[in-house]
């Protein structure tokens, strides 16, 4: 086309200087070469929109991860899932901790499961104002299951749980004045501890979350909070919470503190408040260091009784703080992949709140069970990417991580008032190995062998050692978490 313009062109003006009185003469030659420059342009022109026209195909999965990018859009849209499977070579019966464990030593089960399945939606409004909207179905479920309860002879019974199954995760409001200064308020992410923070199945190697932060904390821990966050240009990222303290009635020996958040009713009891706080550092490349911290008061955040029955009883001066504390630390550079998270927690007057839950009533929000007064976890992780040493895989941005991953947990670490050492079973090493194969950014396949060891304690003979059976597992999942801006 532009071979046929410019030769039109110079036709025209051929035409044009018969008739000038001094004539400007076009040479054969002068008019090949520029025929030749001609053709050298549409040829590179033509290999330029094939270029785009492949680059336009909905199949190239780099193109759909461009909004990302180029983050011209206000509209994000996004998410993360998981679909995964197991086959434990040990029991899931709920006697499997009781008193005679060498029953169960030869049993193992399997499973599948949709662990969690998150649909985010965001919005820019212009002049600092946002909304973000998460919702997150755990377990592909309807909020109705049949559960084994252990502590009721094992019957089974139906339960319906609002949020269980099926919640609003995430629904905050923001305003942001600069950089340094955000306000956020609505349901959020209480970003304490690495897994709360970064809980997208891509952000860590194993095919389920990290067992020792998951155990003893909630994950992913959500409230109604109002926060202030802010960020510098040297690396720093700072938060600080306001939000309704925990329920002790509903903690417990396997969990610690976990159950406590949230709320079994139709709304959130505020009897009580806490505070929470993370700073992060990533002024240096492929490096992030983070302090998180958790306070706040839990134990008049109840139902059962008026603060003038507790006040009136043994309980008055019982507050039931819990403090948490945790560091966690990332490194991504040179095919390496480090991270780790340390986590300590104190829940005070834990042998009066014991107390109290064991004697609530039967079919109360209280699980009736002993609570620690110290909890504690701690994991660290590495894996090396292969296809980093191939510059072909490298330019398609494909990984394939062999990782080494290793959790110390114990939700008894510490209780008062408790004369044997029935809960060993409450803290365990946990080693595994296992591969990451991601063949675009967004998608990730996950294959894992475990061993969990429980910790020793005392026998029925007085002596010290193994009590219950090792927990080896082989896990594998596929997993995706992308968002994108339109």
């Amino acid at each position: 086309m532009k071979r046929r313009i410019i030769l039109f062109i110079v036709l025209i003006m051929s035409v044009l200087t018969m008739f000038a009185e001094d004539s400007i003469k076009v040479s054969a030659a002068d008019l090949q070469a520029l025929i030749r420059r001609v053709e050298a342009l549409e040829k590179k022109d033509s290999i330029s929109q094939q270029m785009v026209n492949n680059e336009a195909k909905p199949q190239n999965t780099e193109v759909a991860s461009l909004p990302k990018e180029k983050k011209t859009g206000r509209f994000t849209i996004g998410g993360y899932g998981e679909v995964t499977a197991k086959h434990c070579f040990y029991s899931n019966n709920y006697l499997r901790y009781g008193k005679n464990p060498e029953k169960y030593a030869n049993d193992h089960y399997g499973e599948f499961d949709l662990p969690h399945v998150v649909i985010y939606m965001g919005y820019d409004f212009g002049k600092g104002w946002s909304v973000g909207t998460e919702i997150e179905f755990e377990h592909g479920g309807t909020e109705s299951a049949i559960e084994i309860e252990e502590e009721e002879g094992g019957e089974y019974e139906g339960e319906i749980e609002r949020g269980g199954e099926v919640a609003l995760e995430q629904f905050w409001l923001q305003k942001a004045f600069n950089r340094y200064a955000i306000l956020r308020a609505g349901m959020q992410v209480i970003p304490v501890g690495g897994l709360n923070a970064h809980h997208e199945p891509t952000e860590y190697f194993s095919v389920y979350r990290n067992e020792g932060e998951f155990t003893i904390i909630p994950s992913t821990w959500h409230e109604v909070a109002l926060t202030f966050m802010g960020s510098t240009p040297n690396g720093w990222h700072y938060q600080a919470m306001f939000l309704p303290g925990l329920d002790s009635d509903r903690f417990n020996r396997k969990n610690w503190i976990k159950p406590g958040a949230g709320s079994p009713y139709e709304f959130k009891l505020a009897n009580v408040f806490a505070g929470a706080a993370r700073v992060d550092y990533t002024g240096v490349k492929g490096l992030r260091l983070s302090l998180s911290a958790y306070c706040g008061n839990s134990f008049r955040n109840t139902l059962s009784k008026s603060n003038a029955e507790l006040d009136a009883s043994a309980y008055k001066d019982v507050k039931g703080t819990v403090s948490i504390g945790a560091f966690d630390f990332a490194y991504k550079d040179y095919g390496f992949v480090l991270r780790g998270a340390f986590m300590y927690g104190h829940l005070s007057d834990a042998a009066a709140i014991t107390k109290y839950n064991i004697a609530m009533r039967k079919g109360s929000v209280s699980s009736r069970q002993w609570v620690a007064s110290d909890a504690l976890a701690a994991g660290l992780e590495a894996g090396y990417d292969f296809f980093s040493l191939s510059s072909k895989l490298k330019e398609k941005k494909q990984s394939f991580y062999l990782f080494a991953r290793y959790d110390y947990y114990d939700s008894m670490f510490r209780y008062d008032n408790q004369p044997t050492d029935m809960y060993a079973w409450c803290g365990r090493h946990r080693a595994a190995v296992g591969i990451n194969y991601f063949p675009i950014k967004q998608i990730g396949v996950k294959a894992e062998f475990s061993y969990g060891i429980l910790k020793k304690g005392t026998r029925a003979d007085g002596t010290r050692g193994k009590i219950y059976n090792d927990e080896p597992q082989i896990a594998v999942g596929i997993v995706y978490a992308g968002f994108y801006q339109l």
